[in-house]
C-alpha cells in the first residue's frame, strides 16, 4: 500500500482533521518523555471513538502495517515511539519499502487523547467507566466533591492519561499504601491486534476465568489497545498527617524508612529528594527547604482520625533515633499542598539544573536504598556527570535523573550506558530494572538481566497469541529472539 493510499483510507475512517502526515507535524510524535529514542511515524490518527480504533487496526492487520498506541506522550521509556526499521523488523511478509510506499519502521500512531470522556460514575458501587484519554487527576477532580478519589497518582497525574497508566501499570507517591494501577482496574474493553473487540473483567470483583485484565495492565500496549476501562474509586480518608524530615546523611534517612515499615506503620507515602533536587524545587516553588541538607524525607499517614497522631508520633520518634536534623509538620492544608506540589513538580524543576535529563527507574529492596544511592554516586563520579535523585523510598523505586546537555552529541551518546550501569547495580542489589515506567524500547537490552531465555520465549509466545502479525507496538518490552533459541 502506498502512503497516499493509507492516508486516504485513514481519512475515510476518522475524518480529514484527524489525520496528521506532514513531516513538520509528525515531529511532535517522534518520542515520548524518553527523548533519547526518536523515530518519526508515517502517519498519526487522532481517533474520535472506539469504532475508529477497531477500523484502523483492521486496516493495519490487513496491510501488515505496524501501529503504535499513544496516550498523552508522558511515558519515560519510549513506549509509544515508532521503532527504527534499521534495528527492528516487523513479523510480516511485506516486501521492503520502495519510494512512495510505507516503510516498516514508520507505521501508524493511533493517538487516543481525544477519547477523554468519563462515561459513568457510580458512587454507590464505587466505580467509574472512563475512556483511555481521561487525564488521571481529572477523575479525582470529578468525584472529590462527593468524598471519593482515584488512588493511582503518578507525579505526572496532571498530564498523564489513565490509558497510559494502564499500559505501564503506573504507581506514584501514594502507591505504598494504595497499590499500583492494577489494584484499581476491574475491567477493560480491548481492541486486539486483529481488530476484534473483547471485554475483559467487568464491574464486579473477581470475575471468573483467567485474569486477563492483569495480563493487559502493564503490557505496554503490546497486546492491544484499551478503549474503555472500569476503575475503582475509593473513599477519601478521614484525616491526613504530613511530615517533612530533614537529614544530613542519606544512610540515616534510608534506615528511618526501613525502621518505619518494620515498626508496622504503613504510611501512605515515603518520598525522598536529595540535595540537588531540593535546590531545584526550592528555587521553583519556595517551600522553604534547607539547601544544605543532604536529603529530605516526606512521611504521610492517612486514614481514620483515631490513631493518626499516635502513628505520626512513632514515625517522628523513629526519625529522631536515626539522627534526623529537623522535623517539620504540615499544619495547614495549603502547606501540605505546596509540599506535594514541590515533590510532584520535581522533574520539571530539574530544568533549572540542566538543559536535559534522562530519568531512570530501577527498584531495590528498601533495606538496600543507602547502598543503591552510594553506587549511583560512584557511577556519577566515574563518568563525570551529575545525577539527581528523587524517588519513592517506601517501595524502593528509584528515579535517578542523569543530567546532560542534548546539544552535546558526546554527552547524548554516553547517557544510555550510564543508565544501564544504574540498572545493573539495582539488579545486583536484589532489585529490578523498572518500578513503574516500563521497559519500552529503552530497557530491552537489560531484560536478560532478570529473565533467562526460556522466560523470554514464553513471553514471546504469549505476544504471538495476541498479536500473530507482530504489528502491535513492535520493538517494545521483549528483545529480539536469539537465532540460537529459534534453531
Amino acid at each position: 500500500m502506498t502512503k497516499r493510499g493509507l492516508i486516504r483510507e485513514l481519512v475515510s475512517i476518522a475524518g480529514r482533521d484527524a489525520v496528521v502526515h506532514r513531516p513538520e507535524e509528525l515531529l511532535t510524535y517522534e518520542c515520548d518523555g524518553y527523548t533519547l529514542a526518536r523515530a518519526t511515524p508515517d502517519v498519526v490518527v487522532h481517533v474520535g471513538n472506539a469504532a475508529h480504533v477497531q477500523d484502523i487496526v483492521k486496516l493495519c492487520a490487513r496491510e501488515k502495517i505496524p501501529f503504535y498506541p499513544r496516550g498523552l506522550g508522558t511515558g519515560l521509556s519510549g513506549g509509544c515511539t515508532p521503532v527504527d526499521s534499521g534495528q527492528w523488523s516487523v513479523v510480516s511478509d511485506q516486501p521492503e519499502a520502495k519510494h512512495g510506499t510505507l516503510a516498516n519502521g514508520g507505521g501508524v500512531v493511533i493517538a487516543l487523547n481525544r477519547l477523554d470522556k468519563i462515561l459513568e460514575i457510580d458512587l454507590r458501587n464505587r466505580i467509574a467507566v472512563v475512556e483511555p484519554g481521561v487525564i488521571n487527576l481529572a477523575l479525582t477532580e470529578a468525584v472529590q466533591g462527593d468524598g471519593y478519589f482515584f488512588a493511582p497518582d503518578p507525579a505526572s497525574q496532571q498530564a498523564c492519561s489513565i490509558g497510559g497508566n494502564i499500559a505501564e501499570n503506573s504507581g506514584g507517591p501514594h502507591c505504598l499504601k494504595y497499590g499500583v494501577t492494577a489494584n484499581h482496574v476491574l475491567g477493560v474493553e480491548l481492541v486486539l491486534p486483529t481488530g476484534q473487540v473483547v471485554q475483559l473483567g467487568g464491574k464486579t470483583e473477581d470475575a471468573p476465568g483467567y485474569d486477563l485484565v492483569r495480563l493487559v495492565i502493564g503490557s505496554e500496549g503490546t497486546l492491544g489497545i484499551v478503549t474503555k476501562a472500569i476503575v475503582r474509586l475509593l473513599r477519601a480518608p478521614q484525616g491526613v498527617r504530613t511530615m517533612l524530615a530533614i537529614f544530613n546523611a542519606v544512610r540515616d534517612a534510608g534506615q528511618a524508612v526501613s525502621d518505619i515499615i518494620a515498626a508496622g506503620i504503613i504510611p501512605v507515602a515515603l518520598e525522598m529528594m536529595d540535595k540537588l533536587v531540593v535546590g531545584a524545587v526550592e528555587a521553583a516553588y519556595g517551600f522553604g527547604f534547607p539547601l544544605d541538607a543532604e536529603v529530605v524525607l516526606i512521611v504521610e499517614l492517612d486514614g481514620l482520625e483515631a490513631g493518626l497522631d499516635e502513628g505520626m508520633r512513632r514515625a517522628r520518634e523513629i526519625c529522631q533515633n536515626n539522627r534526623v536534623r529537623e522535623i517539620r509538620m504540615a499544619r495547614r492544608v495549603q502547606e501540605r499542598l505546596l509540599l506535594w506540589t514541590s515533590r510532584k513538580g520535581a522533574f520539571g524543576a530539574i530544568g533549572r539544573l540542566s538543559p536535559s535529563f534522562c530519568t531512570q527507574d530501577g527498584t531495590v529492596p528498601r533495606t538496600r536504598l543507602p547502598e543503591a544511592l552510594e553506587k549511583i554516586a560512584a557511577i556519577a563520579e566515574k563518568h563525570g556527570v551529575r545525577i539527581a535523585n528523587v524517588f519513592h523510598a517506601g517501595d524502593g523505586n528509584l528515579h535517578p535523573l542523569i543530567l546532560f546537555d542534548d546539544r552535546d552529541e558526546e554527552q547524548v551518546r554516553r547517557v544510555p550506558g550510564i543508565g544501564g550501569e544504574i540498572l545493573q547495580a539495582c539488579v545486583a542489589l536484589g532489585g529490578t530494572i523498572t518500578g513503574e515506567h516500563g521497559i519500552g524500547s529503552e530497557k530491552i537490552e537489560y531484560m536478560p538481566l532478570i529473565f533467562d531465555e526460556p522466560d523470554l520465549s514464553a513471553m514471546r509466545e504469549l505476544k504471538r497469541i495476541f498479536d500473530p502479525g507482530g504489528i502491535c507496538n513492535p520493538g517494545k518490552v521483549l528483545p529480539p529472539e536469539l537465532e540460537a533459541a529459534r534453531a
